[in-house]
């Protein structure tokens, strides 16, 4: 069985009292199931463990029982990573923090950086509006293109930076 979380195919979900170890390399999820639906409790990773009792004895598995009403009712689902490093294991954790929202995740949830990065620049290239031929003025210049917008249509238009 498996459960599509994002675009990440997890593992599961399986009631967590049928674990059992090891587990390596992955990024995991508590959720509680509630009739025919599951609901994220809690996610994160694993680099490595051979502990029965990782579940029980984690931080926040008061947590899990009180969303979930029992323990009976805890499931997992796993995403295993093996080749992947710890960053990137962050970084899904994060984009399912930031979509699904946790309740034992409280406080966790980092803002990621963006891909891109805004530049100032004076240097400008002139050029004429394709709509109605007045001037464009760049408006916001990025990392590898300018965003540049006519003052009397309002068209925008980008060009990469040579």
């Amino acid at each position: 069985m498996s459960i599509q979380i994002l675009q990440y195919e997890f593992l599961g979900p399986i009631p967590l009292d049928d674990w059992g170890p090891p587990m390596e390399k992955l990024v995991f999820l508590i959720m509680s199931r509630d009739k025919d639906r599951f609901n994220i409790v809690y996610a994160g990773d694993c680099e490595k463990t051979d502990d029965k009792s990782f579940f029980v004895q984690h931080s926040s598995f008061k947590c899990w029982v009180e969303k979930s009403g029992s323990e009976k009712s805890l499931y997992l689902a796993i995403l295993p990573l093996f080749d992947a490093n710890k960053e990137h294991r962050q970084s899904v954790l994060n984009k399912i923090k930031v979509r699904y929202n946790p309740p034992c995740n409280t406080g966790e949830i980092v803002e990621s950086k963006p891909d891109y990065v805004v530049r100032k620049s004076t240097d400008s290239e002139k050029f004429s509006c394709p709509c109605c031929g007045s001037e464009m003025k760049a408006e916001q210049f990025l990392e590898k293109s300018t965003l540049y917008r006519c003052s009397s249509c309002g068209i925008s238009d980008t060009k990469l930076n040579s």
